[in-house]
C-alpha cells in the first residue's frame, strides 16, 4: 500500500494530501502517520495517538509513557460503533442532528478517528479542570475516611505519587474501586440508616464522574424533581407543596420506598445509563462501584448484588436517574407532586383519587421499577397530617416544622448542653450556634414565630445550666457573681442554694448575672434575631 494513503471513515481509502471536499471532510491523524507508514485501521480510528495520556492529562508525564499508552489503546480497539447509531450519517459523513443535541460531552464507543480536539468520555472525566472542581468539592465535604484509613488531608500527598498509575487504569478499563466502610446513622424512629462510606481517592472519581454525566441527564429530568440537582433544593419542593394547598388539593399520597438505596436493580440501573453513555469505560466503572460491596464492621465483606451505596457522591445521580421513569408517568398522569430522593409526595383532591393514585403507585414501583413500597409507612390521607422533608402544613394552611423535627431539635440542643460533657463553654457555644444557625436557615419556611420566641429563651436556660454545672465550687460561683455585677448580700442566696441545676437557671440572680445580652455577648444565638433575618431580610429591625 502506498505510504501516503489512509484509512478514512466508514473503509474509504482516501489520499491524505487531497483537499476536503464539501461534505465530506478528511480528517488525518498525523501523529498516526508519522509512526507507521502503512498504520492499522484501530490505530487510526481509536488510538488517538495524537493526544495526551491520561497520565500527561493529570501531571507531567514522559512522552515514552504517552505513546506506550496510546499504542496500548490502539491495539485493543476495534473499527466499529462508528455508524449511524452514534449519530454520524454514513451518506454525509457528518454528525446527525441528535448528536449534536448531545454535544461534546457524549460518550463514544472507544475512541474514533476525527478530529484530534475531539475527546472520549474518560479522558473528559479525566481533565485537569474536572478533577479539580472535583478534589475541591470532596475537600469541602470533608467526610470520614473510608476502609484504607486515608483522611482528606493526607490525599493531595497520595495522589502526587501514585495519579499516573491510577489514570492509566481507569483510561485502560482495569480500575477497581475498594469496598465502602459500612457506617450507620441514627433514624429518628430509633432503627439506623445503613451508610457506605468510599474511600477518598474515590470520593473524588465519583465526584468526577457525575460532575460529566450529571449535564447529559440533567435537561431530560422532571421540572417536579427537586433533589440533589443544580438549582433546586429542598426549600422548592415544600413549596411546590404548599402551593398545592392553595389550589385546593387538600388529600396527599405520602409514599416511602423501603431500603430504596439498597434494593434498586443494577441491571435496570445500567440499562438506563446506556440510553445516553455509549462509553464502555465508563459503564464498566459505575457497574464496578455497584459491585465493590461493603466491608463490615467486623472485617468481612458484604456482597451487593443490588443496590446504590448511600454515601458516595454519585449515588444522588444514580437514585434521579432510577426514579426518573416514575416522575414521568406521573407527569402523563397529570398528578401535581414533589420528590426530593426517594421522598415524594403527590397532592389530589379528594380521598377517592387518593386512594386511586396510593393504588397505582405500588402497583407501577413494584411491578415497572422493581422498587418495594412501605406499606407501613406509605399511606393516603389529608395534606395536613402528612410530613415531608420535616414540614406539614398547619391548620391555618401555613408551613410548619414537624412535631417529631421539634423534638430532635430539643434532643441535640440537649446532647451539646449536657451538663456532664466536660468540655470548655465556648466550645459548647460554638457548637450550639452552628447547629442553630443550620436548623433555622433549614426551616425558614416555617410561619412559628411564637414557637421561636418559646425555644430561644429555652435555649439560654440549657446555657445558664450548663455555666452554673461549669462552676460546681460555692466559692467559684460566688467569685463569678461578684464578677458579673451580683451584689455581696445577694450572691450567698444563690452560691449556697441546694437546689438542682435546672432550677437554678431559672433563679432570679442566675438570670440577673447571665442576662441575655451577656450571653449573646458570649456568642449564644438569639433565635429570634436569626429568624427576623431570615424571613425579612439581612438589614431588618431586630
Amino acid at each position: 500500500m502506498d505510504k501516503n494513503r489512509i484509512e478514512g471513515r466508514h473503509g474509504a481509502m482516501r489520499w491524505h494530501n487531497t483537499p476536503k471536499s464539501p461534505g465530506m471532510p478528511v480528517e488525518v491523524n498525523a501523529a498516526a502517520v508519522q509512526r507507521s507508514n502503512v498504520p492499522l485501521p484501530g490505530e487510526i480510528c481509536t488510538g488517538k495517538p495524537g493526544q495526551k495520556s491520561a497520565e500527561a492529562i493529570v501531571v507531567e508525564e514522559t512522552s515514552r509513557s504517552a505513546q506506550k499508552h496510546s499504542k496500548v489503546a490502539g491495539g485493543l480497539t476495534l473499527m466499529k460503533g462508528r455508524t449511524d447509531e452514534e449519530g454520524i450519517d454514513p451518506v454525509t459523513d457528518k454528525r446527525t442532528e441528535d448528536a449534536s443535541v448531545r454535544g461534546e460531552l457524549e460518550s463514544r464507543d472507544g475512541g474514533k478517528h476525527g478530529d484530534p480536539q475531539e475527546r472520549t468520555m474518560m479522558e473528559v472525566i479525566l481533565d485537569p479542570s474536572n478533577l479539580a472542581a472535583a478534589w475541591k468539592r470532596v475537600e469541602a465535604n470533608k467526610g470520614a475516611p473510608g476502609i484504607d484509613g486515608m483522611t482528606v488531608e493526607a490525599f493531595p500527598a497520595f495522589a502526587r505519587e501514585q495519579w499516573p498509575r491510577i489514570a492509566r487504569a481507569l483510561m485502560e478499563g482495569v480500575y477497581h474501586p475498594a469496598p465502602v466502610r459500612r457506617a450507620w446513622i441514627p433514624k429518628p424512629d430509633g432503627t439506623k440508616r445503613p451508610l457506605g462510606v468510599p474511600t477518598v481517592l474515590d470520593r473524588v472519581i465519583q465526584q468526577a464522574v457525575a460532575q460529566v454525566l450529571g449535564p447529559l441527564f440533567e435537561a431530560d429530568f422532571s421540572d417536579h424533581s427537586y433533589g440533589f440537582r443544580p438549582g433546586r433544593s429542598a426549600h422548592q419542593a415544600v413549596e411546590a407543596m404548599a402551593a398545592g394547598w392553595k389550589e385546593g388539593r387538600r388529600h396527599a399520597v405520602d409514599c416511602d420506598l423501603k431500603s430504596f438505596f439498597d434494593t434498586v436493580p443494577h441491571e435496570r440501573l445500567m440499562n438506563a445509563l446506556r440510553e445516553k453513555v455509549r462509553c464502555r469505560k465508563v459503564l464498566g466503572l459505575i457497574r464496578r462501584y455497584l459491585m465493590a460491596g461493603v466491608m463490615l464492621t467486623d472485617g468481612t465483606r458484604e456482597a451487593t448484588p443490588c443496590g446504590v451505596p448511600q454515601g458516595g457522591p454519585l449515588s444522588p445521580l444514580l437514585a434521579n436517574i432510577v426514579l426518573d421513569p416514575l416522575d414521568k408517568e406521573l407527569e402523563a398522569r397529570g398528578h401535581k407532586f414533589a420528590r426530593y430522593a426517594d421522598d415524594f409526595i403527590v397532592l389530589v383532591r379528594s380521598a377517592k383519587a387518593a386512594q386511586r393514585v396510593m393504588a397505582g403507585l405500588i402497583r407501577y414501583c413494584e411491578g415497572r421499577l422493581k422498587l418495594v413500597v412501605n406499606r407501613v409507612k406509605s399511606r393516603a390521607a389529608l395534606l395536613k397530617s402528612c410530613v415531608f422533608l420535616g414540614y406539614q402544613i398547619d391548620r391555618r394552611g401555613k408551613l410548619v416544622w414537624s412535631v417529631k423535627a421539634l423534638h430532635r431539635f430539643k434532643q441535640r440542643v440537649r446532647d451539646i448542653t449536657r451538663r456532664n460533657r466536660g468540655h470548655r463553654v465556648q466550645d459548647v457555644i460554638g457548637e450550639l450556634r452552628l447547629y442553630i444557625c443550620g436548623w433555622l436557615n433549614y426551616y425558614k419556611l416555617s410561619a412559628t414565630y411564637t414557637e421561636v420566641l418559646k425555644l430561644s429563651e429555652w435555649v439560654r436556660r440549657r446555657v445558664r445550666l450548663y455555666y452554673w454545672k461549669q462552676w460546681k465550687q460555692p466559692r467559684t460561683r460566688r467569685r463569678n457573681l461578684l464578677a458579673l455585677g451580683i451584689s455581696p448580700e445577694e450572691v450567698h442566696k444563690a452560691s449556697r442554694s441546694r437546689k438542682g441545676y435546672w432550677r437554678m437557671s431559672r433563679n432570679s440572680i442566675v438570670h440577673q448575672a447571665l442576662s441575655n445580652r451577656w450571653l449573646g455577648e458570649q456568642g449564644v444565638p438569639d433565635m429570634r434575631a436569626i429568624w427576623i433575618k431570615l424571613h425579612y431580610g439581612p438589614q431588618a429591625r431586630v
